[in-house]
């Protein structure tokens, strides 16, 4: 069990501990989710950290290529 104390502003720092379980650093953003009384806490995602987390080894593909997936996808439902 980790525990952090509250100061008298409601602020608070998270332990290392959380901070690396959550996967966030000094100046990044977290999110809290409340529901049936408990409190969940999500890092926020930004767009510049997702970058080059999606590998791609295949030939280059062409606007109209996504579009005709897209397309056939959309056929689908």
């Amino acid at each position: 069990m980790i525990e952090s104390k509250i100061t008298s502003e409601g602020q608070t720092t998270l332990p290392k501990a959380v901070m690396e379980a959550l996967g966030v650093e000094a100046g990044d953003r977290i999110r809290y989710i409340i529901h049936e009384g408990e409190v969940r806490t999500r890092p926020v995602l930004l767009i510049d950290r997702l970058y080059g987390a999606i590998q791609y080894d295949g030939p280059p593909i062409t606007l109209d290529d996504m579009d005709r997936a897209i397309s056939g996808a959309v056929g689908q439902h």
